[in-house]
């Protein structure tokens, strides 16, 4: 049998993958996850995406996550008369809010944020367009900034702004944010990503107003600011959510190219062993946006997101309008299937030198342990309810896949983001209690993934649909009479 693919691809929908016939090819070229970008659309069109989603899925036998990401407080820029403007180093420029939000022009432009006066100082760099214009603060007053252009270039309508070193001071959750909560939670998302997290504050918050909404997504806190890569401010954003992401593009923004990789690098180990979720995003093959093949350097650097355990690897403007959205994903899998190939995905120390008071988190070492130690173990069954046991077994490294059978289609859902588990339908409460091990195993037995002589893990709780109810580990052999 072909290795699965461990490492998961979150597609982002949009104007290139709209209509019933793209979006399933993107999931049958390898999307695990779709992402639904509310910067843009209104709710009846996101309702119509969704549904079309889990439709599409269900026709072509695949499971699929969905993932909203509210916009966040995004401070931009007005528009410009004639849509850009060209700025030269030593322009004077300015950013005003009183200025009509369309009349910009090469002197001065409407700002969307009134308040971003108040987080600046003269000296200060503010950069626009993802960092491709960059200007000097020199006098605020009244809330209008007066700049000195010191990187030029052509400036279009309604480009980001972002504070060099970080410290702008705005809400992660804005109106449009709690209104959009809403509509995601009739949705029935499984994924919720909350943009511009400054501290743990903002994903209780939006917790709160998740669960007030009557919805149980999970919650993803994207690091994208410089403060939140603070020592003490990084670790409780992480243990505050289910899961984080790396969103390069205004992170490298605030910090800086150079300091990108290293922190990249820290947040992925950190969320893994906080067992949490992470997902490594922006520009990982931006290049196919307009190619039919990515660069060398794109993909080193999803196989070096791959290397590091990133859960899973992100596709943005790649999948939503692009022109090859489903050969980009399945660029995408070919090069983390190639880079999992590697040695050191296969090993793991994950907490083994800490103590552990859950009894589920010590039944899915035990079976990582198993895994990656007993030989002749080619799969591992964790039956669950919630996908709590699957996600911890997952935080470790090994090469066997790991299958979580549950009755429960949100759970379905939400496993499809863990690296390394693959979902599977299985309602043990129709089984007899002595008959459910060994129907679990004959159906690996039938989609070919175990044969006569192998050795299967076994992971169970004794009373279903209990949280946290992982209590058993059984190792049995293929082809003897299991119990």
């Amino acid at each position: 049998m072909t290795q699965p693919r461990r490492t998961k691809i979150v597609a982002t929908l949009g104007p290139s993958t709209s209509d019933d016939d793209s979006i399933r090819r993107l999931i049958q070229a390898g999307t695990d996850v779709v992402r639904l970008n509310f910067s843009h659309g209104n709710s009846d069109e996101h309702t119509k995406r969704a549904n079309q989603v889990l439709r599409l899925a269900q026709e072509v036998n695949r499971h699929v996550a969905i993932l909203v990401d509210l916009q966040g407080p995004k401070i931009r820029i007005g528009c410009f008369r004639h849509d850009k403007v060209q700025l030269h180093i030593g322009d004077r420029f300015t950013l005003d809010p009183t200025l009509d939000s369309k009349s910009g022009n090469e002197h001065a432009v409407c700002l969307d944020f009134v308040e971003l006066g108040q987080d600046l100082v003269r000296g200060d760099s503010l950069l626009l367009d993802d960092g491709r214009i960059e200007l000097q603060v020199e006098h605020v007053e009244h809330g209008k900034i007066e700049t000195r252009v010191v990187v030029g270039g052509t400036l279009s309508n309604n480009k980001g702004i972002n504070l060099r070193g970080g410290g702008l001071s705005a809400p992660a959750l804005t109106d449009k944010d709690r209104h959009d909560i809403i509509t995601a939670a009739k949705i029935g998302v499984d994924y919720i990503a909350i943009s511009f997290v400054l501290s743990a504050d903002d994903i209780v918050e939006a917790r709160r107003l998740v669960k007030q909404a009557g919805s149980n997504a999970s919650l993803i806190a994207k690091i994208e600011r410089a403060e939140a890569i603070q020592e003490d401010i990084l670790e409780p954003i992480i243990l505050a959510a289910e899961g984080v992401m790396v969103a390069r593009g205004d992170l490298a923004v605030e910090i800086g190219d150079a300091a990108l990789v290293g922190v990249q690098k820290d947040i992925i180990g950190r969320a893994r062993n906080l067992n949490r979720l992470v997902i490594t995003a922006t520009q990982m093959m931006e290049s196919m946006i307009t190619n039919p093949m990515p660069t060398r350097a794109e993909v080193s650097d999803v196989a070096n997101a791959v290397l590091d355990g990133t859960d899973a690897v992100m596709l943005s403007a790649e999948t939503a309008v692009g022109d090859y959205p489903a050969h980009t994903v399945a660029a995408m899998a070919r090069v983390c299937l190639g880079a999992e190939k590697h040695p050191s995905v296969h090993r793991s120390s994950h907490r083994l030198n800490l103590s552990i008071k859950a009894i589920d988190e010590c039944v899915a070492m035990s079976a990582m342990y198993a895994a990656n130690h007993l030989r002749g173990v080619k799969a591992i069954i964790c039956m669950t309810q919630t996908g709590q046991t699957p996600l911890l077994m997952s935080r470790i490294s090994s090469g066997l896949p790991i299958f979580a059978f549950s009755p429960r289609p949100e759970t379905q859902r939400r496993v499809c983001l863990y690296r390394g588990v693959i979902t599977h339908p299985f309602d043990s409460e129709q089984i007899s209690n002595s008959q459910v091990n060994q129907e679990a195993v004959n159906q690996l037995k039938q989609l070919g993934i175990v044969t006569e002589g192998d050795i299967v893990l076994i992971s169970k709780g004794d009373y279903v649909k209990a949280h946290g109810g992982t209590n058993t580990l059984k190792v049995v052999r293929v082809g003897q009479r299991i119990q």
